[in-house]
C-alpha cells in the first residue's frame, strides 16, 4: 500500500509538471519567402512549378499557416513555368506580396526609380490574388533589406508606401539562407550525396545559431521576447531543408503563425528612422540607431565553402 501511495504521488507530480510545460507560451514566428518564383540556380531539367509544388506540399504536411511569398514579377517575362509556379503557391493558400519588379537596390538607385519598380509589380499581384482573398497583397519587403542609405530616401519611400496602403514586412530572424540554394542545385546535378549532407548540416547549424543569437539581441533591445518574422527564400533547397527547419523551430519553442499575427506585436510599430547603406533586420537597424554595440559572439556563415562546393 505504501508503494502504491508513493507511485500515485509521483504520477500526480509528473502530471502537474507536464501541465505546466504545456501551458508555457511558445514564441511566435511568421515564415516569409523572398524572390518568388525562384531564388538561385535550378537543377538541370527541374521545372519551377515542381519546386513550388514540392515546397507547398512540405508546408501542408507540417501544417504551416498561410505564409507570404514576396515576388519579383520580372521573372515572369517569357516564362510560363514561372507564372505557373506562382499559381501553385497561391492555390495552396499562400499569399503573395511586393518585393519590387526587378529586385532593385534602394541603396544604389534614386527614389523615383524605386517607386516605379514597386508600381510595376502591382499588376501581377492583383492578378494572382483572388477576389475573396483573406490576405492583402499590400505588404512590402525591401530587396536586400536595404531601406535607404540616406534619411531622405528612407523617409520618402516610407511615405510612398503608406500612401498606397502598404505595411512593411519587417524581419527579425535571418541567416541569408539563399546562399544554400545554388549550392544545392549544383550538388544535385553532380549527384554528390556527401556534399548534400554537408549542406543540410551546415544549414541546420546556421539556422539554430542565428535564431538564438538574434533572439538574444531582440530581448536585449526590447526587454522581452517578441514575435518574430523569419526571412527565407524559395529555391531548389527549400523542399529538402524545410522539414529540418520546422523541427528546429519546434525544438527552440516556436509556433508558426501568419505575418499578420506576428506583426501585431507593438515592436513592429517602431521605426528606427536610421539610414544605413548595408540595411538589415528591424533589430539590427534598431541596434544601430540606439548605438548598441554588436555582440562579439556573432555566428559566422560558411560563405567560401558554399560558393566553391560542387563547382
Amino acid at each position: 500500500m505504501k508503494w502504491a501511495t508513493l507511485a500515485a504521488a509521483a504520477m500526480a507530480a509528473l502530471l502537474l509538471v507536464n501541465a505546466a510545460v504545456a501551458k508555457e507560451p511558445r514564441l511566435k514566428v511568421a515564415l516569409t519567402f523572398d524572390d518568388l518564383p525562384i531564388n538561385g540556380q535550378v537543377p538541370t531539367g527541374v521545372a519551377l512549378t515542381r519546386i513550388a509544388r514540392e515546397t507547398v506540399a512540405v508546408m501542408k504536411k507540417h501544417r504551416i499557416p498561410a505564409s507570404y511569398g514576396f515576388i519579383n514579377a520580372d521573372k515572369l517575362e517569357g516564362s510560363p513555368d514561372a507564372a505557373e509556379a506562382l499559381k501553385v503557391w497561391v492555390a495552396a493558400g499562400h499569399p503573395v506580396a511586393n518585393h519590387t519588379y526587378t529586385h532593385i537596390d534602394l541603396t544604389k538607385n534614386p527614389v523615383e526609380d524605386f517607386q516605379r519598380d514597386i508600381l510595376r509589380n502591382e499588376p501581377a499581384l492583383q492578378l494572382l490574388t483572388p477576389a475573396n482573398a483573406k490576405h492583402d497583397w499590400r505588404w512590402f519587403r525591401y530587396p536586400f533589406l536595404h531601406e535607404g542609405d540616406t534619411l531622405e530616401k528612407r523617409r520618402a519611400i516610407r511615405a510612398f508606401l503608406a500612401a498606397r496602403g502598404y505595411r512593411i514586412a519587417q524581419t527579425t530572424l535571418d541567416w541569408e539562407d539563399y546562399i544554400w540554394n545554388s549550392s544545392y542545385a549544383r550538388c544535385l546535378d553532380k549527384k554528390d550525396a556527401a556534399s548534400i549532407d554537408w549542406l543540410v548540416e551546415s544549414y541546420k547549424t546556421a539556422a539554430r545559431d542565428f535564431m538564438r543569437f538574434q533572439r538574444a539581441n531582440s530581448r536585449s533591445l526590447f526587454g522581452r521576447d517578441i514575435h518574430h518574422v523569419m526571412l527565407l527564400h524559395l529555391g531548389a533547397f527549400s523542399a529538402r531543408i524545410l522539414p529540418e527547419l520546422f523541427e528546429i523551430l519546434d525544438q527552440e519553442g516556436y509556433e508558426v503563425v501568419t505575418l499578420e499575427e506576428a506583426q501585431k506585436d507593438a515592436v513592429y510599430d517602431y521605426d528606427p528612422d536610421f539610414a544605413d547603406a548595408r540595411g538589415g533586420t528591424l533589430v539590427e537597424l534598431a541596434m544601430l540607431a540606439k548605438k548598441i554595440p554588436w555582440p562579439p559572439d556573432a555566428p559566422k556563415l560558411p560563405r567560401e565553402r558554399l560558393a566553391s562546393i560542387c563547382n
